[in-house]
């Protein structure tokens, strides 16, 4: 597993080790990536055959408004090429030592943050649906939890069955760690009634 001793993210709490960064899994993007491609097509056919189709756009009368609409094109494809890379890189999904973190970039200019505790986890499923994400191993891991939040969703992650064993390990080591926590604490008042 890759070490991610240098990553840090807002809001890390002291002692919180980042275990896994995760992002969709690439071939998530690809349809709408296939779209802007398409689109570059049309673009660029739009040079190639609409001035042989249209003698009158070679004018210079109209070729001023041709390039203007071309280029005008080309930043629409470049504005939506950007919103599509920024959605993809700024969803991440952060499992910690302590808890995990959902960043979903909701727009532009508009991001959601949710964190679960890993005590609180009660349940985990992985689906995995299709036979592209069979044979690419990608698919959706959702935590059932106690709280307000009912699932807590990784959408589309590269290896989910992976993902899953390590929140579940993770979710035993914490509880097993609030039971030694807790027969402590009961040890000690324990041994204070006894003096």
């Amino acid at each position: 597993m890759k070490n991610f001793a240098g990553y840090h993210f807002s809001g890390q709490k002291d002692g919180e080790q980042i275990l896994l960064v995760t992002r969709r899994h690439w071939f998530n993007i690809l349809g709408s990536l296939f779209s802007i491609f398409l689109m570059v097509l049309a673009l660029i056919g739009g040079y190639a055959v609409l001035p042989w189709l249209f003698p009158a756009l070679n004018q210079p009368a109209f070729q001023g408004l041709f390039l203007f609409l071309g280029n005008f094109f080309a930043m629409i494809i470049w504005i939506l090429f950007f919103l599509v890379w920024i959605d993809y890189y700024f969803d991440v999904w952060i499992i910690t030592n302590k808890r995990i973190v959902d960043v979903q970039q909701k727009a532009l200019f508009s991001r959601e943050v949710s964190e679960l505790e890993l005590e609180k986890i009660q349940d985990i499923t992985t689906e995995v649906l299709g036979v592209i994400p069979t044979f690419l191993n990608y698919g959706d891991v959702k935590i059932q939890t106690a709280g307000e939040q009912a699932r807590f969703a990784f959408e589309e992650v590269p290896d989910p069955y992976a993902i899953k064993d390590l929140i579940m390990n993770l979710q035993k080591q914490q509880v097993r760690r609030g039971k030694q926590e807790f027969g402590a604490m009961i040890r000690e008042e324990i041994h204070k009634n006894d003096v």
